[in-house]
């Protein structure tokens, strides 16, 4: 390699997102390293946004909506518009939006696609949506310039309805298709009982077969709540309810969802109170801005090592 390509591959890898080596996944969810993907001359690494939903209504739950959720939707309110529109964690064949035949435009978080910022594709999608007369609409090449989802939309939090299945898909159908019937059949099958906790942000218990877990995402900055959380594991103060454990975390869009453990049969009623005692908790941690103890840097560490990331 030339000194030039040397050079040029340098300022390439510098621009990487925080904590994302040109060996790791790419962020954008493509399944290539990030040095050929979006970390490539060429690659758009400027497209890649680290935080995509910030500024959403509720954006600790759109993020577990698209990465954590089986079946979940939530009305959208949009700013120059009163089309109806829901926000679908999945819809059939993972397509990105559907205009009904009543005219609401559904649109879908789980996607095949990914182009660096989720909340432009978002919007590109809604966009052509609202310009569709029926059907399924979606994206085959990278939207380019134009609005994000939080420019076209507005409200102060979502509604989100958990369902139980994707049943959901056929309350406005007048006529069931084999192949509908079939995707809703096969969605069924991979979609786990979640239910969604009141009161306490976007923290969702989920049963999934040999194990109970609440995931959590949270909105505070990633270092921080690594800090707090560590306070509370040290002191033993992370314990929702007998039988539980913190055992990690998920990063998601810029966002940590810590995840606890368990035991069968706990169920998510079990966790409501307790979880809102925990919140109170994890806020005092957050305003203490001592130095770390050498066991809470001992936490941190462990916690650290025990994250994954999706997005």
């Amino acid at each position: 390699m030339g000194k030039r390509s040397r050079a040029k591959a340098r300022d390439h890898a510098s621009a990487a997102p925080a904590g994302v080596a040109p060996r790791q996944p790419c962020p954008c969810g493509s399944g290539r390293r990030y040095k050929a993907c979006h970390g490539a001359p060429g690659g758009g690494a400027s497209a890649f946004v680290s935080r995509p939903f910030a500024g959403l209504p509720s954006e600790c739950d759109v993020v577990a909506m698209r990465e954590l959720v089986p079946a979940a939707s939530a009305p959208l309110t949009l700013r120059d518009s009163d089309r109806s529109v829901l926000l679908c964690s999945l819809l059939p064949g993972a397509a990105p939006a559907m205009v009904r035949e009543s005219g609401a435009i559904w649109l879908g978080l789980q996607v095949q696609h990914q182009f660096g910022d989720p909340a432009r594709d978002l919007a590109a999608v809604l966009v052509k949506a609202l310009d569709a007369d029926a059907g399924v609409v979606g994206l085959t090449d990278p939207p380019g310039e134009g609005p994000r989802l939080q420019d076209l939309v507005v409200g102060d939090g979502l509604e989100v309805t958990v369902h139980d299945g994707f049943g959901f898909w056929l309350a406005d159908v007048a006529e069931q298709t084999p192949a509908l019937e079939a995707a809703l059949e096969q969605a069924n099958a991979a979609a786990t009982p979640t239910t969604r906790l009141h009161g306490v942000g976007a923290a969702y218990w989920t049963d999934m077969g040999a194990k109970e877990h609440l995931r959590w995402v949270m909105p505070e900055p990633e270092q921080d709540l690594l800090d707090a959380l560590s306070r509370l594991h040290a002191a033993g103060r992370d314990r929702l309810v007998p039988g539980s454990r913190l055992v990690g975390m998920f990063r998601a869009h810029g966002l940590l969802a810590p995840v606890w453990d368990l035991a069968p049969g706990t169920g998510a009623d079990a966790l409501q109170g307790p979880a809102e005692e925990f919140a109170k908790t994890l806020q005092e941690a957050l305003a203490d801005g001592s130095p770390l103890t050498q066991d809470e840097r001992a936490a941190r560490s462990g916690l650290a090592n025990r994250q994954l990331t999706i997005r």
